[in-house]
Protein backbone atom coordinates (compact mmCIF):
# COMPACT_ATOMS: atom_id res chain seq x y z
CA UNK A 1 0.00 0.00 0.00
CA UNK A 2 1.78 3.50 -1.07
CA UNK A 3 0.55 6.68 0.60
CA UNK A 4 -0.85 9.51 -1.51
CA UNK A 5 2.04 12.94 -1.33
CA UNK A 6 0.50 15.82 -0.05
CA UNK A 7 0.11 18.43 -1.76
CA UNK A 8 1.06 21.49 1.02
CA UNK A 9 0.77 24.72 -0.98
CA UNK A 10 3.21 27.46 -1.71
CA UNK A 11 0.55 30.09 -0.44
CA UNK A 12 -2.69 29.99 0.20
CA UNK A 13 -5.15 32.62 0.81
CA UNK A 14 -4.51 32.65 4.93
CA UNK A 15 -1.17 33.42 4.74
CA UNK A 16 -2.21 36.60 3.53
CA UNK A 17 -3.87 37.65 6.63
CA UNK A 18 -0.48 36.28 8.69
CA UNK A 19 1.82 37.84 6.01
CA UNK A 20 0.75 41.73 7.47
CA UNK A 21 0.74 40.36 10.96
CA UNK A 22 4.77 39.35 10.53
CA UNK A 23 4.83 41.91 7.89
CA UNK A 24 3.97 44.91 10.41
CA UNK A 25 5.64 43.12 13.48
CA UNK A 26 8.77 43.36 11.43
CA UNK A 27 8.19 46.88 10.02
CA UNK A 28 7.46 48.37 13.66
CA UNK A 29 11.06 47.14 14.53
CA UNK A 30 12.94 48.42 11.52
CA UNK A 31 11.03 51.51 12.11
CA UNK A 32 11.78 51.46 16.24
CA UNK A 33 15.42 50.97 14.31
CA UNK A 34 16.11 53.57 11.79
CA UNK A 35 14.07 56.35 14.03
CA UNK A 36 16.42 55.50 17.25
CA UNK A 37 19.85 55.35 14.99
CA UNK A 38 19.28 58.80 13.16
CA UNK A 39 18.31 60.32 16.56
CA UNK A 40 21.54 59.28 18.07
CA UNK A 41 23.57 60.77 15.23
CA UNK A 42 24.02 57.88 13.01
CA UNK A 43 24.19 58.90 9.34
CA UNK A 44 21.48 58.10 7.15
CA UNK A 45 24.34 55.51 5.07
CA UNK A 46 24.62 53.68 7.83
CA UNK A 47 20.97 53.43 8.91
CA UNK A 48 20.04 52.78 5.57
CA UNK A 49 22.59 51.55 3.78
CA UNK A 50 24.04 48.64 6.42
CA UNK A 51 22.40 48.13 9.02
CA UNK A 52 18.61 47.93 7.62
CA UNK A 53 19.85 45.58 4.34
CA UNK A 54 21.89 43.37 7.04
CA UNK A 55 18.83 42.97 8.91
CA UNK A 56 17.35 42.19 6.01
CA UNK A 57 19.50 39.62 5.06
CA UNK A 58 18.45 37.91 8.65
CA UNK A 59 15.35 37.87 8.02
CA UNK A 60 15.31 36.84 4.63
CA UNK A 61 17.52 34.35 5.46
CA UNK A 62 15.10 33.12 8.19
CA UNK A 63 12.02 33.03 6.74
CA UNK A 64 13.50 30.91 3.96
CA UNK A 65 14.42 28.28 6.25
CA UNK A 66 11.22 28.30 7.97
CA UNK A 67 9.23 27.97 5.05
CA UNK A 68 11.31 24.81 4.71
CA UNK A 69 11.03 23.38 7.75
CA UNK A 70 7.06 23.83 7.63
CA UNK A 71 7.17 21.90 4.15
CA UNK A 72 9.62 19.26 5.94
CA UNK A 73 7.20 18.52 8.53
CA UNK A 74 4.20 18.73 6.54
CA UNK A 75 5.54 15.65 4.44
CA UNK A 76 6.59 13.82 7.43
CA UNK A 77 3.30 13.71 9.36
CA UNK A 78 1.26 13.89 5.80
CA UNK A 79 -0.63 16.84 6.68
CA UNK A 80 -1.12 20.06 5.20
CA UNK A 81 -2.47 22.54 8.10
CA UNK A 82 0.99 22.97 8.91
CA UNK A 83 1.81 26.79 9.62
CA UNK A 84 5.50 27.54 9.15
CA UNK A 85 7.37 29.79 12.35
CA UNK A 86 7.12 33.24 11.95
CA UNK A 87 10.47 35.12 12.55
CA UNK A 88 12.26 38.30 12.87
CA UNK A 89 14.62 40.87 14.99
CA UNK A 90 13.58 40.34 18.75
CA UNK A 91 12.13 43.32 19.88
CA UNK A 92 13.24 43.13 23.58
CA UNK A 93 16.61 41.95 22.78
CA UNK A 94 16.58 45.14 19.73
CA UNK A 95 15.99 47.85 22.50
CA UNK A 96 19.52 46.11 24.57
CA UNK A 97 21.71 46.10 21.18
CA UNK A 98 19.96 50.03 20.68
CA UNK A 99 20.38 50.83 24.24
CA UNK A 100 23.27 48.72 26.18
CA UNK A 101 25.33 48.58 23.21
CA UNK A 102 25.18 50.57 20.39
CA UNK A 103 24.43 54.03 22.46
CA UNK A 104 27.27 53.12 24.90
CA UNK A 105 29.44 52.64 22.27
CA UNK A 106 28.69 55.36 20.32
CA UNK A 107 29.27 57.53 23.42
CA UNK A 108 32.98 56.03 24.35
CA UNK A 109 34.12 56.17 20.99
CA UNK A 110 32.33 59.51 19.81
CA UNK A 111 32.64 57.70 16.13
CA UNK A 112 29.26 56.58 15.03
CA UNK A 113 31.07 54.14 12.33
CA UNK A 114 33.19 52.63 14.79
CA UNK A 115 30.09 52.17 17.23
CA UNK A 116 28.47 50.62 14.60
CA UNK A 117 31.00 48.14 13.65
CA UNK A 118 31.72 47.33 17.79
CA UNK A 119 28.02 46.66 17.42
CA UNK A 120 27.80 43.89 14.76
CA UNK A 121 30.70 42.27 16.22
CA UNK A 122 28.47 42.02 19.34
CA UNK A 123 25.50 40.69 17.06
CA UNK A 124 27.96 38.14 15.44
CA UNK A 125 29.49 36.82 19.08
CA UNK A 126 25.62 36.59 20.10
CA UNK A 127 24.18 34.56 17.12
CA UNK A 128 27.48 32.44 17.66
CA UNK A 129 26.79 32.06 21.46
CA UNK A 130 23.00 31.15 20.54
CA UNK A 131 24.04 28.50 18.34
CA UNK A 132 26.29 26.55 20.68
CA UNK A 133 23.58 27.17 23.22
CA UNK A 134 21.04 25.08 20.50
CA UNK A 135 22.53 21.89 21.24
CA UNK A 136 20.93 21.76 24.49
CA UNK A 137 17.72 23.42 23.83
CA UNK A 138 15.22 20.05 23.65
CA UNK A 139 17.05 18.94 27.01
CA UNK A 140 15.69 22.38 28.40
CA UNK A 141 12.68 21.89 26.93
CA UNK A 142 11.72 18.74 28.60
CA UNK A 143 12.57 19.77 31.95
CA UNK A 144 10.60 22.51 32.49
CA UNK A 145 7.36 22.33 32.96
CA UNK A 146 5.19 24.02 29.65
CA UNK A 147 2.81 26.47 31.86
CA UNK A 148 5.92 27.58 33.40
CA UNK A 149 7.27 28.36 29.84
CA UNK A 150 4.21 29.39 28.24
CA UNK A 151 2.60 31.14 31.55
CA UNK A 152 6.13 33.88 30.68
CA UNK A 153 5.61 34.11 27.18
CA UNK A 154 1.66 34.99 28.20
CA UNK A 155 3.54 38.03 30.04
CA UNK A 156 5.06 39.39 27.39
CA UNK A 157 1.89 38.67 24.94
CA UNK A 158 -0.35 41.36 27.67
CA UNK A 159 2.37 44.17 28.30
CA UNK A 160 4.62 44.86 25.21
CA UNK A 161 1.80 43.05 22.52
CA UNK A 162 -1.82 43.11 23.10
CA UNK A 163 -1.19 46.15 25.93
CA UNK A 164 1.30 47.87 24.11
CA UNK A 165 -0.59 47.73 20.48
CA UNK A 166 -3.91 48.74 22.33
CA UNK A 167 -2.15 51.81 24.05
CA UNK A 168 -1.18 52.65 20.17
CA UNK A 169 -4.33 51.27 18.69
CA UNK A 170 -6.61 54.01 20.98
CA UNK A 171 -3.98 56.68 20.55
CA UNK A 172 -5.84 57.76 17.22
CA UNK A 173 -9.21 56.30 18.40
CA UNK A 174 -11.29 57.24 15.00
CA UNK A 175 -8.23 54.93 13.17
CA UNK A 176 -7.53 52.20 15.55
CA UNK A 177 -11.32 51.79 17.24
CA UNK A 178 -12.36 50.81 13.39
CA UNK A 179 -9.34 48.59 12.46
CA UNK A 180 -9.73 46.79 15.74
CA UNK A 181 -13.52 46.51 14.73
CA UNK A 182 -12.84 45.21 11.46
CA UNK A 183 -9.95 42.37 12.83
CA UNK A 184 -12.09 41.18 15.79
CA UNK A 185 -15.33 40.76 13.52
CA UNK A 186 -13.51 38.66 10.57
CA UNK A 187 -9.94 37.21 11.99
CA UNK A 188 -11.95 36.29 15.45
CA UNK A 189 -15.64 36.05 14.24
CA UNK A 190 -14.82 34.29 11.08
CA UNK A 191 -17.10 37.26 9.08
CA UNK A 192 -15.59 37.78 5.33
CA UNK A 193 -14.59 41.27 4.40
CA UNK A 194 -15.79 43.20 1.24
CA UNK A 195 -14.82 41.07 -2.23
CA UNK A 196 -13.31 39.02 0.47
CA UNK A 197 -10.22 41.16 0.68
CA UNK A 198 -8.03 39.49 4.01
CA UNK A 199 -9.40 41.27 7.25
CA UNK A 200 -6.12 42.43 8.29
CA UNK A 201 -5.26 43.99 4.56
CA UNK A 202 -8.38 45.61 4.74
CA UNK A 203 -7.99 47.34 8.41
CA UNK A 204 -4.70 48.66 7.21
CA UNK A 205 -6.21 50.23 4.04
CA UNK A 206 -9.39 51.97 6.31
CA UNK A 207 -7.33 52.58 8.59
CA UNK A 208 -4.66 54.65 6.39
CA UNK A 209 -7.55 55.60 4.20
CA UNK A 210 -9.61 57.73 7.56
CA UNK A 211 -5.93 58.90 9.15
CA UNK A 212 -5.26 60.73 5.67
CA UNK A 213 -8.87 61.29 5.16
CA UNK A 214 -9.68 63.06 8.45
CA UNK A 215 -6.10 64.79 8.69
CA UNK A 216 -4.02 62.19 11.21
CA UNK A 217 -1.54 62.06 8.25
CA UNK A 218 -0.64 64.74 5.69
CA UNK A 219 0.58 64.48 2.54
CA UNK A 220 3.62 65.47 3.53
CA UNK A 221 4.13 62.29 5.42
CA UNK A 222 3.94 60.74 1.38
CA UNK A 223 6.78 62.87 0.12
CA UNK A 224 8.68 62.88 3.58
CA UNK A 225 8.55 58.94 3.01
CA UNK A 226 9.19 59.19 -0.82
CA UNK A 227 12.48 61.42 0.21
CA UNK A 228 13.55 58.13 1.79
CA UNK A 229 13.70 55.95 -1.34
CA UNK A 230 16.79 54.94 -3.51
CA UNK A 231 18.98 52.14 -4.02
CA UNK A 232 20.82 50.33 -1.21
CA UNK A 233 22.83 47.44 -2.29
CA UNK A 234 22.79 44.48 -0.13
CA UNK A 235 26.61 43.71 0.39
CA UNK A 236 28.91 41.66 3.03
CA UNK A 237 31.83 43.41 5.07
CA UNK A 238 34.54 43.10 7.13
CA UNK A 239 32.95 45.19 9.93
CA UNK A 240 31.82 42.10 12.47
CA UNK A 241 35.40 40.90 12.98
CA UNK A 242 37.00 44.87 12.86
CA UNK A 243 34.38 45.34 15.93
CA UNK A 244 36.19 42.35 18.00
CA UNK A 245 39.20 44.48 18.45
CA UNK A 246 37.31 46.90 20.75
CA UNK A 247 34.32 44.38 22.01
CA UNK A 248 37.82 42.35 23.23
CA UNK A 249 39.52 45.21 23.93
CA UNK A 250 38.72 49.17 25.76
CA UNK A 251 35.09 47.82 25.64
CA UNK A 252 35.35 44.53 27.02
CA UNK A 253 32.30 45.78 29.31
CA UNK A 254 30.14 45.32 26.65
CA UNK A 255 30.23 41.76 27.11
CA UNK A 256 28.62 41.53 30.40
CA UNK A 257 25.68 42.42 28.57
CA UNK A 258 26.07 39.67 25.95
CA UNK A 259 25.14 36.46 27.80
CA UNK A 260 22.47 37.24 29.38
CA UNK A 261 20.94 38.21 26.66
CA UNK A 262 21.41 35.68 24.25
CA UNK A 263 20.71 33.40 26.65
CA UNK A 264 17.01 35.17 27.45
CA UNK A 265 16.90 35.07 23.11
CA UNK A 266 17.89 31.59 23.19
CA UNK A 267 14.98 31.05 26.04
CA UNK A 268 12.09 33.06 23.64
CA UNK A 269 12.66 30.44 20.73
CA UNK A 270 11.99 27.68 23.21
CA UNK A 271 9.00 28.65 24.29
CA UNK A 272 7.61 30.48 21.05
CA UNK A 273 8.52 26.69 19.58
CA UNK A 274 7.08 25.30 22.63
CA UNK A 275 3.98 26.83 22.07
CA UNK A 276 3.88 26.18 18.63
CA UNK A 277 3.93 22.43 19.36
CA UNK A 278 1.11 22.77 21.89
CA UNK A 279 -1.57 24.41 18.71
CA UNK A 280 -0.02 21.49 16.73
CA UNK A 281 2.76 21.80 14.73
CA UNK A 282 5.93 20.54 16.74
CA UNK A 283 9.33 21.65 15.57
CA UNK A 284 12.78 20.73 16.92
CA UNK A 285 13.65 23.59 19.47
CA UNK A 286 17.64 23.10 18.56
CA UNK A 287 17.78 23.37 15.14
CA UNK A 288 15.44 26.79 15.47
CA UNK A 289 17.80 27.98 17.59
CA UNK A 290 20.27 27.24 15.42
CA UNK A 291 18.70 29.35 13.02
CA UNK A 292 18.11 31.99 15.12
CA UNK A 293 22.17 32.36 15.53
CA UNK A 294 22.94 31.46 12.48
CA UNK A 295 20.52 34.17 10.79
CA UNK A 296 21.94 36.77 13.46
CA UNK A 297 25.14 36.16 12.16
CA UNK A 298 24.58 36.23 8.49
CA UNK A 299 22.78 39.34 9.45
CA UNK A 300 26.17 40.81 11.06
CA UNK A 301 27.97 39.69 8.04
CA UNK A 302 26.13 41.94 5.44
CA UNK A 303 25.63 45.16 8.16
CA UNK A 304 22.81 44.13 10.92
CA UNK A 305 23.47 44.70 14.19
CA UNK A 306 20.07 42.59 15.81
CA UNK A 307 19.47 39.13 17.27
CA UNK A 308 16.77 37.46 15.36
CA UNK A 309 13.94 34.72 17.43
CA UNK A 310 10.96 32.89 16.37
CA UNK A 311 8.28 34.76 17.05
CA UNK A 312 5.72 34.87 19.38
CA UNK A 313 3.19 35.75 16.55
CA UNK A 314 3.37 32.45 15.27
CA UNK A 315 0.57 30.71 17.28
CA UNK A 316 -1.14 33.65 15.99
CA UNK A 317 -0.69 33.16 12.73
CA UNK A 318 -1.60 29.12 13.28
CA UNK A 319 -4.66 30.28 14.22
CA UNK A 320 -5.52 32.21 11.20
CA UNK A 321 -5.34 29.18 8.87
CA UNK A 322 -1.65 30.49 7.52
CA UNK A 323 0.83 27.87 5.82
CA UNK A 324 4.32 28.36 4.58
CA UNK A 325 3.51 31.11 2.30
CA UNK A 326 3.57 34.05 4.56
CA UNK A 327 6.86 33.71 5.50
CA UNK A 328 8.13 33.05 2.40
CA UNK A 329 6.42 36.86 1.28
CA UNK A 330 7.80 38.08 3.96
CA UNK A 331 11.62 37.52 3.02
CA UNK A 332 10.85 39.03 -0.99
CA UNK A 333 8.99 41.91 0.35
CA UNK A 334 11.40 42.51 3.13
CA UNK A 335 14.45 41.86 0.96
CA UNK A 336 12.89 44.38 -1.42
CA UNK A 337 11.99 46.97 0.77
CA UNK A 338 15.13 47.41 2.16
CA UNK A 339 17.39 47.40 -1.07
CA UNK A 340 14.69 50.46 -2.02
CA UNK A 341 14.17 52.24 0.84
CA UNK A 342 10.23 51.35 1.27
CA UNK A 343 10.29 50.34 4.58
CA UNK A 344 11.15 53.94 5.74
CA UNK A 345 8.34 54.86 2.70
CA UNK A 346 5.80 52.69 4.62
CA UNK A 347 6.47 53.54 7.73
CA UNK A 348 6.35 57.20 7.02
CA UNK A 349 2.79 56.47 5.63
CA UNK A 350 0.78 54.15 7.45
CA UNK A 351 -0.56 55.01 11.19
CA UNK A 352 0.60 52.95 13.26
CA UNK A 353 -2.75 52.91 14.70
CA UNK A 354 -4.45 51.35 11.84
CA UNK A 355 -1.92 48.10 12.25
CA UNK A 356 -1.49 48.06 16.11
CA UNK A 357 -5.16 45.72 16.12
CA UNK A 358 -3.64 43.20 14.49
CA UNK A 359 -0.76 42.88 16.73
CA UNK A 360 -3.21 43.29 19.72
CA UNK A 361 -5.35 40.07 18.46
CA UNK A 362 -1.65 38.43 18.44
CA UNK A 363 -0.64 38.96 21.83
CA UNK A 364 -4.53 37.64 22.89
CA UNK A 365 -4.23 34.45 20.65
CA UNK A 366 -1.20 33.81 22.84
CA UNK A 367 -2.74 34.40 26.18
CA UNK A 368 -5.01 32.18 25.57
CA UNK A 369 -2.78 29.30 24.31
CA UNK A 370 -0.95 29.54 27.27
CA UNK A 371 -4.44 29.09 29.35
CA UNK A 372 -6.00 26.44 27.08
CA UNK A 373 -2.84 23.86 26.35
CA UNK A 374 -2.38 23.50 30.01
CA UNK A 375 -4.52 21.25 32.53
CA UNK A 376 -6.81 23.83 35.13
CA UNK A 377 -4.99 22.33 37.67
CA UNK A 378 -1.96 24.36 36.40
CA UNK A 379 -3.62 28.11 35.77
CA UNK A 380 -1.99 29.38 38.64
CA UNK A 381 1.39 28.65 37.79
CA UNK A 382 0.59 30.22 34.15
CA UNK A 383 -0.64 33.41 36.20
CA UNK A 384 2.57 33.68 38.64
CA UNK A 385 4.52 33.11 35.48
CA UNK A 386 3.29 36.27 33.44
CA UNK A 387 2.99 38.69 36.69
CA UNK A 388 7.08 39.67 36.28
CA UNK A 389 6.79 40.76 33.03
CA UNK A 390 4.37 43.77 34.24
CA UNK A 391 7.41 44.54 36.61
CA UNK A 392 9.51 44.36 33.38
CA UNK A 393 6.90 46.65 31.33
CA UNK A 394 6.84 49.08 33.86
CA UNK A 395 10.90 49.35 34.24
CA UNK A 396 11.72 49.59 30.47
CA UNK A 397 8.94 52.32 29.92
CA UNK A 398 9.21 54.61 32.59
CA UNK A 399 11.94 53.60 34.62
CA UNK A 400 14.09 56.57 32.68
CA UNK A 401 11.88 59.50 32.43
CA UNK A 402 9.93 58.76 35.86
CA UNK A 403 12.21 57.00 38.16
CA UNK A 404 11.15 58.13 41.07
CA UNK A 405 7.27 57.40 39.75
CA UNK A 406 8.26 53.88 39.32
CA UNK A 407 10.28 54.08 42.59
CA UNK A 408 7.04 55.22 44.84
CA UNK A 409 4.91 52.65 43.75
CA UNK A 410 7.17 50.07 44.60
CA UNK A 411 11.38 48.70 45.35
CA UNK A 412 9.68 45.68 44.40
CA UNK A 413 9.56 46.75 40.80
CA UNK A 414 13.16 47.05 39.16
CA UNK A 415 14.70 43.91 40.65
CA UNK A 416 11.29 41.83 39.46
CA UNK A 417 11.57 43.36 36.08
CA UNK A 418 15.60 42.27 35.52
CA UNK A 419 16.17 39.49 34.17
CA UNK A 420 11.85 38.96 34.48
CA UNK A 421 12.33 35.76 31.94
CA UNK A 422 13.76 33.59 34.11
CA UNK A 423 12.30 34.99 37.46
CA UNK A 424 8.87 34.10 35.33
CA UNK A 425 10.03 30.26 34.19
CA UNK A 426 11.49 29.77 37.77
CA UNK A 427 8.60 30.94 39.59
CA UNK A 428 5.81 29.20 37.53
CA UNK A 429 8.27 25.89 37.72
CA UNK A 430 7.94 26.47 41.07
CA UNK A 431 4.42 26.35 41.22
CA UNK A 432 4.02 23.82 39.06
CA UNK A 433 5.61 21.59 41.08
CA UNK A 434 4.06 22.50 44.44
CA UNK A 435 1.00 21.29 42.37
CA UNK A 436 2.14 18.62 41.77
CA UNK A 437 3.71 17.65 45.24
CA UNK A 438 6.93 17.52 43.81
CA UNK A 439 8.52 19.69 46.61
CA UNK A 440 12.21 17.59 45.57
CA UNK A 441 11.69 19.58 42.20
CA UNK A 442 10.75 22.56 43.61
CA UNK A 443 13.72 22.63 45.41
CA UNK A 444 16.05 22.31 42.70
CA UNK A 445 14.14 25.35 40.91
CA UNK A 446 14.66 27.84 43.71
CA UNK A 447 18.33 26.82 44.04
CA UNK A 448 18.60 27.37 40.23
CA UNK A 449 16.69 30.83 40.99
CA UNK A 450 19.59 31.31 44.27
CA UNK A 451 22.31 30.79 41.58
CA UNK A 452 21.08 33.07 39.21
CA UNK A 453 20.67 35.70 41.41
CA UNK A 454 23.39 35.34 42.75
CA UNK A 455 25.22 35.99 39.76
CA UNK A 456 23.26 38.77 38.50
CA UNK A 457 20.98 36.83 35.93
CA UNK A 458 17.88 37.79 37.88
CA UNK A 459 17.33 40.83 39.99
CA UNK A 460 20.35 42.91 39.31
CA UNK A 461 21.34 45.19 36.68
CA UNK A 462 24.22 43.29 35.37
CA UNK A 463 26.05 40.11 35.81
CA UNK A 464 28.80 39.92 38.98
CA UNK A 465 29.54 38.18 41.99
CA UNK A 466 26.95 38.29 44.99
CA UNK A 467 24.29 40.84 42.49
CA UNK A 468 21.35 40.32 44.25
CA UNK A 469 22.48 38.84 47.93
CA UNK A 470 18.66 39.92 49.17
CA UNK A 471 17.05 37.20 46.81
CA UNK A 472 19.98 34.49 46.28
CA UNK A 473 19.56 34.33 50.50
CA UNK A 474 15.31 34.67 49.96
CA UNK A 475 15.64 31.71 47.20
CA UNK A 476 17.97 29.56 49.85
CA UNK A 477 15.68 29.83 53.05
CA UNK A 478 12.53 28.76 50.05
CA UNK A 479 14.85 25.57 49.14
CA UNK A 480 15.15 24.84 52.93
CA UNK A 481 10.67 25.29 53.53
CA UNK A 482 10.48 22.96 50.24
CA UNK A 483 13.30 20.23 51.92
CA UNK A 484 10.85 20.20 55.28
CA UNK A 485 7.86 19.92 53.34
CA UNK A 486 9.77 16.97 50.97
CA UNK A 487 10.24 15.48 54.68
CA UNK A 488 6.53 16.41 55.66
CA UNK A 489 4.98 14.21 52.40
CA UNK A 490 7.55 11.39 53.07
CA UNK A 491 6.83 11.00 56.77
CA UNK A 492 2.80 11.13 55.92
CA UNK A 493 3.62 8.11 53.24
CA UNK A 494 5.48 6.67 55.85
CA UNK A 495 2.55 6.28 58.26
CA UNK A 496 -0.28 6.09 55.58
CA UNK A 497 1.20 3.10 53.54
CA UNK A 498 1.80 0.41 56.48
CA UNK A 499 -2.11 1.17 57.45
CA UNK A 500 -3.31 1.40 53.71
CA UNK A 501 -1.33 -2.18 53.27
CA UNK A 502 -2.86 -3.71 56.66
CA UNK A 503 -6.07 -2.31 55.83
CA UNK A 504 -5.85 -4.49 52.36
CA UNK A 505 -4.27 -7.99 54.03
CA UNK A 506 -7.92 -7.68 56.73
CA UNK A 507 -10.35 -7.26 53.60
CA UNK A 508 -8.89 -9.72 51.53
CA UNK A 509 -8.79 -12.45 54.45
Amino acid sequence: MTTKPIHYPLYKREDTDAFFALFQNNLANFVIIAVTMLGMGFPASIVFGKVIPGAAVAVMAGNLYYAYMAKRLAVKENRTDVTALSYGISTPVMFVFLFGVLAPANALTGDPELAWKIAVAAAFLSGLIEAVVSLSGNWVRDHLPRAAMLGALAGVAITFIAGEMLFNTFSIPVVGLVALAIILVGVVGKVAMPFNIPASLFAVIIGTALAFALGYQSPGSIAEGISNMGFYPIVPSLAAFEGMTYLFGALIGLLAVLLPITLYNAIETMNNVDAMAAAGDSYDVRECQAVDGTGTMLGAIFGGLFPTTVYIATVGSKQMGAGRGYSILNAVVFGAAAVTGVIAALAAIIPLAAIAPILVFVGLSMVTTAFQSNDKKYYPAVAIAMLPYFANYVMTRFNNGAGEVVAGISEGIVPLGQGAMFTAILLGAMTVAIIDRNFKQATIFSLIAAFLSFVGFMHAPALAVNAAPDYAIGYVLVAVFFVYCAYKQASAQEVTEPALTKTKQQVAS
